[in-house]
């Protein structure tokens, strides 16, 4: 079990922190002394997740805040909650994600779903919060992507998917974008001399609701196949505990590098202790992930803030 350093101290943002892997975080994190806001899309489920956490560390500092990532209204209205308080932000952990629904769905500003909540919404959301994130002594950024990133591409002719929907592409291509921001993320701070890390990491096949809930959504029931899946999972997998590791150690670890990727170790990257992965090669190609982030500020209206551009 990684025994996440000492956090005492610290302000985490942590984005769907209700469950899997999400709520392991700030388990671990609430454990190691950091005060986190536990940003969820239902607020009763973060109170319930929040209520089991504090059962186990009841000196843990936790706090639940609704944000809805598949909205830019409810991005903006949970970031601009944030800069009220005006407290620095040490860690944002992006986190929260929607996998694989079996139809095309779209985000509440018309973005496929995937798309949208999966890099979009996380997108605007660290835009927004750089202005706290660089008042912070040694901030981190740390993203969370997956192994599906390997087989995604960047389709610019048709970001969402209007022509042809295939939810496992598409899915591909959202975790394929969040790596490929955090690397761009990474060469801007470099850039302008921002002590800001950013990176990226992915859990291996670890066992959450993500598996099922994303190919649930918009249908009466758990389709047959996830069920089957569920009950008899041939490939090797792991639990939140060990799954959670990659994002932890890119986002605590000294070790911890900027513009690296995490992942587990052991049979086919799936499950395992962390180690430092290689990025896919589409994900290193600074052009594109300048184009990226262009056609990402465009359809967000988020931009680089004036006063730390």
């Amino acid at each position: 079990m990684y025994d996440v350093p000492d956090q005492t101290g610290k302000y985490a943002v942590v984005t769907g922190a209700n469950s899997g892997t999400g709520k392991e975080t700030v388990r671990r994190l609430a454990g190691a002394g950091a005060r986190v806001v536990m940003a969820v899309r239902t607020p009763s489920k973060g109170d319930q997740a929040r209520a089991e956490i504090l059962a186990q560390y009841p000196e843990a500092q936790l706090e639940v805040r609704r944000i809805d990532l598949a909205d830019l209204g409810s991005v903006r209205e949970f970031a601009d909650g944030l800069i009220a308080d005006g407290k620095a932000i040490d860690l944002l952990v992006n986190n929260a994600g929607v996998m694989a629904p079996p139809n095309r769905m779209t985000t509440s500003d018309g973005f496929e779903l995937q798309f949208g909540s999966n890099f979009l919404g996380p997108f605007a959301l660290t835009l927004r919060l750089l202005p706290l994130l660089l008042a912070a002594p040694a901030p981190r950024v740390s993203t969370m992507s997956s192994g599906a990133a390997n087989f995604g591409r960047i389709r610019f002719d048709d970001l969402h998917w209007e022509q042809s929907y295939r939810s496992t592409t598409s899915y591909a291509q959202s975790k394929l974008a969040d790596l490929m921001f955090a690397h761009q993320l990474a060469a801007i701070a470099r850039e302008r001399g921002w002590n800001l890390m950013s990176n990226a990491a992915h859990p291996g096949f670890t066992r959450t609701n993500l598996q099922s809930t994303g190919p649930s959504l918009g249908l009466d029931k758990t389709p047959l196949i996830v069920r089957l899946f569920e009950n008899y999972n041939p490939l090797p997998s792991q639990g939140v505990e060990q799954g959670a590791e990659p994002l932890l150690f890119a986002a605590t670890d000294p070790n911890a590098a900027a513009g690296a990727y995490y992942g587990p170790s052991k049979r086919f990257g799936m499950v395992g202790p962390t180690k430092l992965v290689k990025a896919p090669r589409r994900s290193l190609d600074e052009q594109t992930n300048a184009r990226l982030w262009l056609a990402a500020e465009r359809l967000t209206g988020v931009s680089l803030p004036s006063r730390v551009a």
